[in-house]
């Protein structure tokens, strides 16, 4: 994967085992890149995760990786609301920015049911994408395609300028840059 810093990647997947390997992937890159990895992931995947880690990478090496539990991540305020998740998010990179280290984000985006926050991700990713390009840093929002909607397939092609195929990162033709906040 490339070394680019503001990369808002989304990578919808279907299999599980394929899905782990580019997380380790990913991690590893990011390792060799000297970055920490700030992993969004859920309890049950994660200690699989770690297992492989462990495997791979050196004691040292796994200092450079922050796990945090998706369910609280998304969560915090009791339900999928943008405004927490975001101050959360600002919580959790203050140290990385204040001491200028150099950090990549890897997100598991999961809700219970189908019916949950389809009307606010696309707020979300779009507060997402201008701090990928403010502060900046690559990340993968990764959604298990299976679960996806068209109404959200759409959204996340208009919010995410990058989509992971495979092994490659192509350019989303669909996506449309919000205006500035600012």
């Amino acid at each position: 994967m490339t070394h680019k810093k503001n990369l808002h990647v989304l990578y919808p997947y279907n299999d599980m085992e394929k899905y782990i390997e580019q997380v380790l992937k990913y991690i590893q890159d990011g390792i060799a890149a000297g970055e920490y990895t700030i992993i969004v992931e859920n309890d049950r995947l994660y200690p699989l995760i770690h297992k492989e880690l462990c495997k791979r990478l050196t004691d040292d090496q796994l200092k450079f990786i922050h796990f945090v539990n998706n369910f609280d991540f998304y969560c915090s305020s009791g339900s999928y609301h943008p405004p927490a998740i975001e101050q959360y998010f600002n919580k959790m990179v203050q140290p990385y920015v204040e001491n200028k280290i150099s950090f990549r984000s890897w997100a598991h985006v999961e809700w219970a049911t189908i019916d949950e926050p389809l009307d606010i991700i696309e707020e979300f990713e779009r507060i997402v994408d201008e701090a990928v390009n403010q502060l900046p840093f690559p990340l993968i929002c990764a959604y298990a395609a299976h679960k996806m909607p068209p109404y959200l397939e759409k959204i996340l092609l208009e919010t995410h300028p990058y989509i992971l195929i495979e092994d490659d990162i192509i350019i989303s033709d669909r996506y449309t840059p919000a205006p500035s906040i600012k």
